[in-house]
């Protein structure tokens, strides 16, 4: 089975490079702001609107004439992907099943992107050697902007499918989309339910739990210090500037602490069970503000809020997303089933009743039979049985 992924590493780019690439950023957002507005000013005069192939000979225009000939110092390829991605946003906009925002003018300071979609104009040094013989470090060739040092942190593994340049927080980044071939092994293990929940990142029915890694807890104090310190910097200053970088950097860092814990998490799932039985949650709904509105106001607003925010900071939807390609990466079973009722029926006698459960307590206890178990056990019990792998073995699957 062939599959993509996509492999970031961090670019460490000499001060001429990193203009050039802030440049051809620039140029992208040049070339995506004026179409767009060509664009909005044939609907205006009622003509339609340009299809990618007039836009990018509107491009070459640009690009060979006087007026906006910089733009032929910068690569040529992510000028004309972004011109395809306008082309895309606007058949989303106008789709009659499924109509999405309209496209909007990109403001300087957001979203430093380049985009390689020829896989023929990326090129990766990683094992040459310079003249006293020594090892270099990784290098990828970016057209017009030349050779730039990488931090080579996992490897590419992979054929090269295009490649996306990124500015976060301050650093500039390389995601390069590879596709390989894999050939999945029969999984391992039993069949097991999952019970995602706060207190526990998750309760699994054989009565083990994985602890959650609260990453915004963590770093919630120096990230509010960091805020307090750029409300106090004049807007846009250098000083403004240097603050913002600094929080976007601390966000940057919560994200990474729990992306990692996410894909540790799911892979060891993955490779040390055959089914994976997981509850169907509405994480946006469930996760929606409590305030309500002026003649109906909400009850319990900080108590949700509360809520709401530990939610968040377990990425309940990113590790169900982790879960759906891993599980199909290592030919596992995963059964999605609805979570109504999971946590208040007893799974030794079948009763179910609030009152097994009563406010929502750690702990649950059958009003009839008078077993007692942690809840995320409970839940993760009858999901297992409602899926009807009681003890389903790797030999079964």
């Amino acid at each position: 089975m062939r599959i993509q992924k996509a492999v970031r590493y961090r670019l460490d780019p000499t001060p001429e490079q990193e203009s050039l690439l802030s440049r051809a950023a620039g140029c992208v957002r040049f070339v995506w702001n004026r179409a767009l507005a060509i664009q909005k000013s044939y609907l205006d005069s009622g003509c339609g609107i340009l299809n990618f192939a007039d836009l990018c000979r509107v491009l070459t225009t640009w690009r060979n004439g006087e007026s906006f000939n910089f733009l032929a110092e910068s690569p040529s390829q992510p000028q004309q992907q972004v011109l395809r991605n306008l082309d895309r946003a606007f058949k989303d906009a106008f789709n009659p099943a499924n109509p999405k925002r309209f496209p909007v003018f990109k403001k300087k300071g957001r979203n430093y992107s380049l985009r390689y979609p020829d896989p023929e104009q990326i090129k990766l040094d990683l094992h040459s050697r310079d003249a006293d013989g020594r090892h270099r470090f990784p290098r990828i060739f970016l057209p017009k902007i030349g050779w730039v040092k990488f931090r080579k942190s996992c490897p590419v593994g992979g054929e090269i499918r295009n490649a996306t340049v990124r500015r976060i927080a301050g650093h500039w980044t390389v995601s390069i989309q590879i596709e390989r071939e894999i050939f999945p092994q029969a999984p391992q293990g039993e069949a097991v339910g999952l019970d995602l929940g706060v207190r526990e990142f998750a309760a699994l029915s054989d009565g083990t739990f994985v602890e959650p890694i609260h990453a915004y807890r963590q770093w919630g104090a120096r990230l509010a210090r960091a805020q307090q310190s750029m409300s106090r910097k004049v807007r846009f200053s250098h000083n403004w500037q240097k603050a913002r970088i600094k929080v976007q950097r601390i966000h940057r860092k919560i994200a990474a602490i729990r992306e990692d814990f996410l894909h540790k998490t799911s892979t060891r799932l993955c490779k040390s069970h055959a089914v994976l039985v997981i509850e169907d949650l509405e994480v946006q709904s469930m996760s929606a503000s409590a305030a309500g509105t002026v003649e109906q106001p909400g009850m319990l607003v900080q108590v949700q809020s509360r809520f709401n925010k530990a939610i968040l900071d377990q990425g309940w939807y990113t590790f169900r997303r982790m879960l759906e390609y891993k599980t199909e990466w290592h030919g596992v079973l995963l059964r999605v089933l609805s979570p109504e009722g999971t946590s208040t029926t007893c799974p030794e006698c079948g009763h179910a009743a609030e009152a097994n459960r009563p406010g929502l307590r750690k702990w649950f206890q059958c009003v009839r039979c008078g077993h007692r178990e942690h809840s995320g056990t409970v839940a993760a019990r009858n999901l297992l049985k409602r899926a009807g792998h009681a003890r389903l073995a790797c030999s079964a699957a």
